[in-house]
């Protein structure tokens, strides 16, 4: 396999995928470095030589949320997956939802997209983070997987555990996002009645938690007596593969989170209020905020990098663009959210969009967690038409 291979994939009867830069013609089943790896849904095979090869430099990072049913707009396949979740029996030979996110995670992976953030709803009809993330790992070579914990869901001497093995089993690909949660039905029924009505308790909670799985990721002697968690005596026998620990992503707009974020994180997700006609004031003030968070880090002599999670929509036109957020926002199921996702501005002209992408690029973000509406057609025109001015 030659030194230019960098796509690390190929169909069943030998070509190169369309679309992938590098895929070479040595890349075939018989390749005697690449086991084969079939992915349900396209049959595509995936060179697992792929994973310690070059990717090239860049300063800006792109993530995708992993597609799964609460965290996409209304889509006719989401829409039947929803349906066979609910019912015992249906589904069948694999979960529609799965294989729906599994060619999508691949395909983002043989795009260049470098991370996917696997979320966490235990309320919903989506399969468990853990378990989907443990899938993609096994089923990826390159992209990085990032898994959703909720403090109070679930203790964090399990994450830790969990979060090791999955850096191991993926060849050290495994990030945390870590998210204090806001749904108290979600803690009364999964977490056994682990909802704290006062935000700062939960902040209280969401810094031992984080405390906990750092001093277990990389402390021989763990030992912690705190408010919520308790390790009475030695450490994790287990370490992470990646060093010192596996990055920890999360985001929070409350004083008390940034401060917990600026002292204890990595990634910092900043917020941007609802509606895509506050895109003038929300970059003035992801500048400011991340100037602040910037200034919080420093006094920690740390340094921190900066994402912003948002939905892309991509046309033609700018025109076009907007018309494609406008039926968004008058569908009911999906306004609200639509809303929350356009604030960042990110609707237009694949020009616009590469304009307003260095803009926040200028401003300090340094990772884009994105979702596409339709998903799998907007990461497409995305990687086709807007990536490339980027790097």
């Amino acid at each position: 396999m030659g030194a230019r291979c960098r796509a690390g994939g190929w169909r069943e009867d030998g070509g190169p995928i369309k679309g992938i830069p590098g895929s070479c013609k040595a890349a075939r089943a018989d390749c005697a470095l690449s086991p084969r790896l079939a992915v349900f849904p396209s049959r595509i095979i995936v060179c697992a030589v792929a994973a310690f090869l070059p990717i090239g430099s860049k300063s800006m990072r792109f993530g995708l949320w992993t597609p799964l049913p609460h965290v996409l707009q209304p889509e006719p396949e989401i829409e039947l997956a929803l349906a066979e979740l609910g019912e015992a029996g249906r589904g069948e030979p694999v979960d529609r939802s799965f294989r729906f996110a599994l060619a999508a995670v691949l395909r983002a992976e043989q795009l260049g997209f470098d991370m996917t953030l696997v979320a966490e709803r235990f309320v919903a009809r989506d399969l468990e983070a853990w378990v989907v993330a443990s899938a993609l790992a096994a089923l990826t070579t390159r992209i990085e997987i990032m898994t959703a914990a909720h403090p109070g869901l679930v203790l964090p001497q399990i994450v830790a555990k969990m979060g090791s093995s999955l850096d191991r089993l993926s060849g050290g690909r495994f990030l945390l996002n870590v998210v204090p949660g806001n749904r108290p039905e979600e803690f009364g029924f999964y977490g056994n009645g682990a909802w704290l009505a006062g935000e700062e308790w939960r902040y209280r909670r969401l810094d031992e938690f984080i405390s906990v799985i750092d001093a277990l990721w990389t402390r021989e002697d763990a030992r912690f007596a705190g408010e919520f968690y308790r390790i009475e005596s030695g450490g994790m026998a287990q370490k992470p593969m990646r060093r010192p620990r596996p990055p920890i992503y999360a985001a929070s707009s409350a004083d008390a989170g940034k401060e917990i974020i600026a002292r204890t994180c990595d990634t910092w997700f900043a917020y941007h209020p609802p509606g895509l006609e506050n895109y003038e004031s929300n970059a003035r003030k992801v500048t400011a905020d991340i100037a602040d968070m910037r200034a919080r880090a420093a006094r920690y002599g740390r340094a921190l990098g900066y994402g912003i999670s948002t939905l892309v929509l991509c046309a033609d036109t700018d025109e076009a663009a907007e018309e494609q957020a406008r039926r968004l926002k008058a569908n009911a199921v999906s306004a609200g959210v639509a809303d929350r996702a356009l604030g960042a501005g990110l609707v237009g002209s694949p020009g616009r969009i590469r304009d307003r992408i260095h803009r926040y690029e200028d401003a300090g973000i340094n990772l884009l967690m994105l979702q596409f509406h339709p998903f799998r057609k907007g990461m497409e025109i995305f990687a086709e038409r807007v990536m490339p001015g980027l790097r």
